[in-house]
């Protein structure tokens, strides 16, 4: 799950997805983002949507993620 922060390019969205992790000496829980290149072949989802991803076939340099759907 994460947020689409850039929907800049044709069919493609930069999906954001964060996650808390815990540091393995002392424990503190922190957040660490990464960001995926997602297809949207139809340019449904804007920029703040929450959405599903799941990985797929390389579609090109930098797609491998595909976006299933929105999260209310």
């Amino acid at each position: 799950m994460g947020v689409v922060v850039s929907a800049k390019t044709d069919k493609t969205r930069q999906v954001e997805v964060t996650r808390v992790i815990a540091h393995a000496k002392y424990g503190k829980r922190y957040r660490v983002s990464r960001r995926f290149a997602a297809h949207d072949a139809r340019n449904a989802y804007q920029l703040g949507d929450k959405v599903m991803i799941e990985e797929c076939r390389p579609l090109s340099k930098t797609k491998r993620w595909r976006i299933v759907r929105k999260i209310s």
